[in-house]
This record gives structure tokens, sequence and C-alpha cells, in this order.
């Protein structure tokens, strides 16, 4: 298998936390978006989307998407569960990723691309041209504002999202949070539960992958 990474970027780096919670290591490869390298022939050819994180198998299939590489990761190597033990804990993290995705992603995503003057004409990734809307963007940050509140009444009543089991929802907030920051949005003071459950799973070794 090759991984085809972007250190600087957040969704590859949820599969990168995912490999180190597994212990597997995997040959990879570096991509520098911010040099364009995601619009390359050679890349395109594999990734038709200009996108990464990219997992290719040793048949050639191209694996895109992180909740598929990772569900695909799950099932070559079992040994510590981080999708979910049981049907309903899988069912439960595919809900809490389907959540975080919308409301934390794609809120981050929409403040920083419509409001970075080096995403003029380039507010959506992938191959297709569109142009920056400013409302997007305040949007955006108001709907991260909201995860965050969201959040800390969550964690008020749990450890991790999934109660006491440390799962792959944990490894998406992790990146969410941390993916606020490009647009200077951090944990308020009030949200002392949020705040306890990152510093929580910030701590843990994977963190740093």
């Amino acid at each position: 298998m090759k991984f085809y990474d972007c250190k600087t970027a957040p969704s590859p780096r949820r599969v990168r936390i995912f490999l180190a919670e597994k212990g597997v290591e995997i040959d990879s490869v570096q991509v520098d978006l911010a040099k364009g390298e995601q619009f390359s022939d050679a890349f395109m050819k594999i990734s038709p989307l200009a996108e990464v994180p990219l997992l290719v198998l040793d048949d050639g299939t191209v694996l895109s998407q992180v909740n598929a590489i990772c569900r695909y990761l799950e099932e070559v190597f079992p040994e510590n569960p981080l999708c979910g033990r049981t049907p309903v804990e899988r069912a439960q993290v595919d809900a809490f990723n389907g959540l975080l995705q919308m409301n934390g992603f794609m809120a981050g995503a929409e403040a920083f691309r419509n409001a970075t003057p080096g995403f003029k004409n380039r507010a959506m990734p992938g191959p297709h041209n569109y142009s920056q809307i400013p409302e997007l963007a305040e949007r955006g940050l108001l709907r991260l504002d909201n995860l965050f509140a969201d959040l800390d009444a969550h964690f008020a009543d749990n450890q991790f999202f999934m109660g006491d089991y440390y799962s792959m929802a944990d490894i998406s907030g992790l990146t969410i949070v941390d993916f606020a920051k490009w647009v200077k949005k951090f944990i308020p003071e009030n949200c002392v539960h949020l705040q306890r459950w990152y510093d929580q799973v910030n701590d843990r070794p994977s963190a740093k992958a």
C-alpha cells in the first residue's frame, strides 16, 4: 500500500492519527498542496479530484476520502478497533463523523477558503474553480462557534464521543479543533468540558502523527 499525504493538511492528518493508534506503518508520498502538486498530470491520473488523502492498494485500487480509507484500514488491521466494536457502535461512530464533517470540517473550510486571499477563485477543493463568497466565511465562523458549544454540552457527560471508548470520532474532533485555529477560532474559556476532552486526546502520542 502507498499513502498519499500532505503534512500540512487536516484531512490526511486524520488518517495518520488513525494509523498511529493502530501501530501500523505504510509507505507514504508527500503531495505539496501549497505548490499545486495535486494538479500535476501524474497525480491527477491517480486522483482526478486532485485531493489528498489517497490510499493506493497493492493491486492498484485507489481509495479516496478519509472515512472510506479508515474503514478499509479497520478491516485489514482490526486490532484496536476505532470505528466501533459492535454494529451499534459502528453506526454511532459513522453518525458522529457525519455530523463533524458537516458542522466542523465544512464550516472551517467555508471560513478559511472564502476569506483567504490565496484561495481567490479556489473557494472549493477539487479540480474546478469557484469564486469566494464572503458571507459563507462569516457563516462558517458562526457554525464553528455553535459546534464548540454543542460539543461542550456533549462532553459534560462523556469522556469521549462514545462514552469511555476512544474512536475515529475523537480523531475527527481533534483535527477539527486544530483546523479551526487557521481561522482564529479557539475553544472558548467557558467550554471547560470541551477543553478537558481536547487536552486528553491531544496528549495521546498519536496526536503528533
